[in-house]
C-alpha cells in the first residue's frame, strides 16, 4: 500500500515559483545560519543577536595583580644596602640582579652544586635556596668581598699558586666554602677538608689541588 504524505511535507520542486517564493520567507538563508552560530561564540553581533559570553570563559580578576614585595636592608661585602624585591627571589638573585654582584654562580639552582656559596653573618649558605626577604639586618661576604683592594684572600692566592681550577665557574663558590671551612676549624687533614667542602661540585676534577689550596690557606702548608 502506498501512502501519500501530507501536502505541507511535498517539497516543491526546484525553480518553481511557489519553491522559491515561500523558501525565501520561512527558511533561514545561509548567511543568517552562519552569523548566528558565530554570535552565540561572542565574536560578532550580526541580524540583531546579541554577542553571547565569551567560550574562553571570563579573565580570572587576579591575574594581574602584582606579586608581593618587601623592602629589605642589609650589609654585602661592608656595604649597607636597601632594595625592594619580590618576596619569592633568593639571595643569589638578589646579588646577581639587583646588585650587580655575578660573582656568585648559579649553577643547578637547586643548591646540589654549591656554586653560588656565600657567606651569611660567617657561616656558609646556598644562595640559591635562600630567600632574600629573610636576611633583613644580615651581613653578607661574596667573592668580591674577599680581596682587600689590590690584596688577595689568601685562599685566593693559593687557589692561583696550586692552580686550583680550570673552567673557573665554580671557582667562587669553592673560595666561599673554603674560606668557612677554615673558619670552621675543619682543616686538620685532607680526608676532613674533603669531607667538609663535599657540598661544592668540581666538573673539571679539580678537587686534589682544591684541597692543597685550602691547606695552604689554613697554614698546614
Amino acid at each position: 500500500m502506498v501512502t501519500e504524505p501530507p501536502e505541507s511535507a511535498v517539497v516543491p520542486p526546484e525553480g518553481s515559483p511557489e519553491g522559491s517564493s515561500e523558501a525565501s520567507r520561512s527558511d533561514p538563508s545561509r548567511r543568517t545560519v552562519i552569523a548566528a552560530t558565530t554570535a552565540v561564540g561572542g565574536a560578532v553581533v550580526a541580524g540583531g543577536l546579541t554577542a553571547g559570553p565569551s567560550v574562553f570563559g571570563a579573565e580570572p580578576a587576579d591575574a594581574a595583580q602584582a606579586p608581593p614585595r618587601s623592602r629589605v636592608s642589609l650589609t654585602v661585602n661592608g656595604e649597607r644596602r636597601t632594595v625592594t624585591v619580590d618576596n619569592r627571589t633568593s639571595l643569589l638573585d638578589l646579588l646577581r640582579e639587583h646588585l650587580g654582584l655575578t660573582g656568585s654562580k648559579k649553577g643547578c639552582n637547586a643548591g646540589a652544586c654549591g656554586a653560588c656559596t656565600v657567606l651569611v653573618d660567617g657561616r656558609r649558605v646556598n644562595s640559591c635556596l635562600t630567600l632574600a626577604v629573610r636576611l633583613d639586618g644580615a651581613e653578607v661576604t661574596t667573592i668580591e668581598g674577599l680581596s682587600k683592594g689590590e690584596r688577595l684572600h689568601p685562599l685566593q692566592q693559593a687557589f692561583i699558586d696550586h692552580d686550583a681550577f680550570q673552567c673557573g665557574y665554580c671557582t667562587s663558590g669553592q673560595i666561599m666554602s673554603g674560606v668557612g671551612c677554615i673558619d670552621e676549624g675543619h682543616t686538620g687533614s685532607p680526608e676532613e677538608i674533603r669531607e667538609f667542602m663535599s657540598g661544592n661540585i668540581c666538573r673539571c676534577g679539580a678537587y686534589v689541588n682544591i684541597v692543597r689550596a685550602v691547606e695552604q690557606a689554613a697554614g698546614r702548608k
